[in-house]
């Protein structure tokens, strides 16, 4: 094999070597030479150049070996190329959680140690960039700015009150952009100097009183302070609008206190904008960053406040939770029952399992906080993994929304809406409130139809349909495989021009409610309407407006956003929902029925809720009508154990990928009678293989196996030899993938 070592000749000189996480689809470290002055400066947890075959790559140094370690005379081990860090870049507990993480998610080590860094420390280059530093040039440049320059006048005024100058990331967490910035530079106002990053930490202030906290915000701000410097994990389970988000300022605020730092992850980057500004309003200190819509120079240096210390408050998605942190005190999840949290793609780590095993390590409290969580949360409650804290009151004058069922079957409706519906939404319009429309489903319309023969316009990759999108001009386009076609002029069955768009997108209902309120603003909030940078950011300001508005939206408008002025909120189709074959699809449902509930009634005006459906008489739906979430969790986590589904069992996902349905098919079904021979009879329940609920994406078949068991020490400790032998045998046309702990079977 090329990678193989070369033989040895020279026996008698020490050999002095390290081993190196080096990122490739292999799951082992690999053994390197180094010299003896290399091997005296060489850090555990730092960055080192080697050649793997015909590639230059950067690893990560695990191991330092010692001189007496057995050496197998029949190779000699290749050189390091550099050592291009002096110090670690990550410590001893990140080591540890990025190798429990390669392990549990059954993935290689180089490649999970090779993600926790930035993109530019994995290239190779220095660690040590130089910071972007503004000052003002010109103090009376104010005055030659145009009045119609507001961000640059905004910009300017800021400025000035800093006459050493400001760093540009600090600059942009204010909302002022970069090219802003470089707009006053070319003016001559202001100028950029580059200067070596000072990472010294900078004490906190408080800015802002907290408010004053109720009877059981008081008690479980007490309890969870009671585990500083320990490690507890904590479910608190408030309902939406109870006050969560003072709960977490007032225990960052002790923690901060302490000169500790505290990691806040958040499931959407739509979040971070409103929980900035809730972090900065309360305290003056350095906030880092971090999520994907950051470029490559602003992710590093987020990185680096928050590995030195320099940064008290560390804010991101759910790869923040690999983030090295100097003096990590406390670790706060907000939404923890959001999908968002689990990785579906390559590396398929759920950022809240690993958050209770980082908290584990670096012995500091987990709160995990939810109006709705995860049955696995209730279910780790129940075993006293997690201590349970409820807040049941809504801040201030605040109460729960009304619900009501509309039934579709009798209902006539307008554009998707019952008259009912359009009814209410006509009179909080009249009384300048704001409404609230949410419809999961983006794009114009979800089938393109012929009326003569009945053609529907599929995806010739996929087994699903095309939804049709009109802007930025009339399309079709695959959400499953992003395959987009242009839409025919006539039936390609047929060739009738009878075509017509079936059903309703976010796209499509916008153009209706302009017709239904042509004298009110329609926001449309989508993965569409918000692509561009900014966008989002525009619309939420524009909803803290108290003006009357309607709001549509898909789940982005579900996920802990306060809208104060928003008093009615209709969901229009979530009977999909009830009907899915995922046994997880009621809980997702009963989530997000609550979750957009939750954006009503939560200023001084009372809230209601109208829900439309095919199904009022279904079981969930009662079960949240007439008493509540909790207990319908109480509930659902009962028919998991009688099912002996998760959480109540372990599970682990195989999805397989070829050009065939039967190649699948086979491999699986050799390989499950292979686990079972190896394996404790009836530890392991193997259920399938079955093709996949789409069976064919993107032009290749899918297929999936479901390996479960009780004991999860003993799964794992079989699936990890099997699973590595499946590896090394499958063809080079297959694709195969493992999904511990799997939240989605699709």
């Amino acid at each position: 094999s090329k990678f193989m070592p070369q033989p040895r000749s020279d026996f008698t000189s020490p050999i002095y070597r390290v081993r190196v996480a080096v990122p490739v689809y292999l799951h082992d470290c690999f053994d390197y030479q180094v010299t003896a002055d290399q091997y005296d400066q060489a850090q555990i947890g730092a960055r080192v150049a080697v050649s793997f075959g015909r590639q230059q790559l950067t690893g990560i140094i695990t191991e330092k070996l010692p001189l007496d370690t057995p050496i197998n005379p029949a190779f000699k081990l290749k050189m390091i190329t550099e050592l291009l860090d002096d110090q670690a870049l990550l410590n001893a507990p990140m080591l540890k959680l990025l190798t429990w993480s390669a392990q549990y998610y059954q993935f290689p080590i180089g490649e999970v140690m090779h993600a926790a860094l930035p993109a530019i420390l994995r290239q190779g280059k220095p660690y040590n960039l130089l910071a972007r530093n503004w000052k003002v040039t010109d103090l009376e440049a104010e005055n030659k700015l145009s009045k119609n320059a507001i961000k640059q006048r905004e910009a300017f005024k800021i400025l000035k009150l800093h006459p050493k100058g400001t760093l540009e990331n600090i600059l942009n967490l204010s909302g002022i952009e970069t090219t802003t910035l470089k707009a006053l530079e070319k003016k001559g106002f202001v100028q950029c100097i580059l200067e070596a990053q000072d990472f010294t930490p900078e004490p906190v202030q408080l800015s802002q009183m907290p408010l004053t906290a109720n009877d059981e915000q008081k008690k479980a701000i007490h309890s969870i302070l009671k585990a500083h410097n320990k490690y507890q994990a904590f479910l608190l389970d408030g309902l939406t609008g109870s006050g969560k988000t003072e709960v977490y300022l007032q225990i960052m605020h002790k923690v901060l206190e302490q000169g500790k730092q505290v990691l806040v992850l958040v499931p959407e980057i739509g979040l971070t904008p409103q929980t900035i500004s809730r972090f900065q309003s309360r305290f003056h200190c350095n906030i880092a960053l971090l999520h994907s819509g950051l470029n490559d120079t602003k992710r590093l240096q987020a990185w680096q406040y928050a590995q030195t210390g320099k940064a008290s408050i560390i804010l991101g998605t759910r790869s923040a939770i690999y983030t090295p942190i100097a003096n990590l005190g406390l670790i706060i999840l907000d939404e923890e029952h959001d999908l968002s949290f689990k990785q579906q793609e390559g590396f398929r780590y759920h950022a809240r399992d690993v958050a209770l095993y980082r908290g584990y390590l670096e012995n500091c409290p987990v709160v995990l906080g939810s109006a709705t969580p995860s049955i696995e949360c209730y279910h780790l409650a129940d075993q006293n993994k997690l201590t349970r804290l409820e807040l049941n009151q809504r801040a201030g004058n605040a109460v729960m929304p009304k619900m009501h069922l509309i039934d579709l079957k009798i209902a006539k409706k307008q554009h998707g809406i019952s008259e009912q519906l359009i009814s209410e939404i006509k009179k909080r319009l009249e009384k300048k409130e704001q409404v609230l429309i949410f419809l999961n489903r983006r794009g114009y319309a979800p089938v393109v139809l012929c009326e003569s023969c009945a053609w529907q316009a599929n995806c010739p990759h996929c087994d699903a349909h095309f939804t049709l999108h009109m802007k930025p001009y009339s399309h079709l386009h695959c959400h499953h495989c992003g395959t987009i076609n242009r839409v025919p002029d006539a039936c390609p069955q047929c060739n009738q021009k009878n075509l017509k768009p079936i059903g309703l997108g976010t796209a499509k209902l916008e153009e209706g409610l302009n017709e239904l309120f042509p004298d009110f603003p329609v926001l449309r909030v989508d993965r569409d309407s918000t692509s561009k940078v900014g966008s989002w950011q525009k619309i939420y300001d524009q909803i803290q407006k108290s003006e009357p508005t309607i709001l549509l939206g898909t789940q982005m408008l579900a996920k802990g956003h306060h809208f104060p002025y928003v008093t009615l909120v209709a969901i229009l189709d979530i009977d999909g929902g009830l009907l899915s074959v995922d046994f997880r699809a009621p809980e997702r449902t009963a989530q997000l029925i609550t979750q957009v509930s939750g954006r009503s009634g939560r200023g001084d005006k009372k809230g209601d809720v109208y829900l439309q459906t095919l199904r009022p008489d279904h079981p969930m739906l009662n079960l949240l009508l007439e008493k509540d979430y909790r207990a319908f969790a109480k509930q659902t986590l009962s028919d998991r154990q009688l099912a002996l589904l998760p959480p109540c069992r372990y599970a682990i996902l195989i999805r397989c990928e070829s050009r065939s349905q039967d190649e699948n098919q086979n491999f699986l079904s050799t390989m499950a009678q292979q686990l079972r021979q190896q394996s404790e009879e009836g530890l392991i329940d193997i259920w399938g293989p079955i093709p996949a609920p789409m069976e064919r994406k993107a032009g290749r078949f899918q297929a999936h196996m479901v390996l479960l068991s009780t004991h999860r020490a003993k799964l794992h400790f079989y699936v990890q030899p099997w699973w590595q032998h499946l590896l090394h045998i499958k063809s080079s046309t297959m694709k195969i993938t493992i999904d511990v702990d799997p939240q989605e079977f699709s």
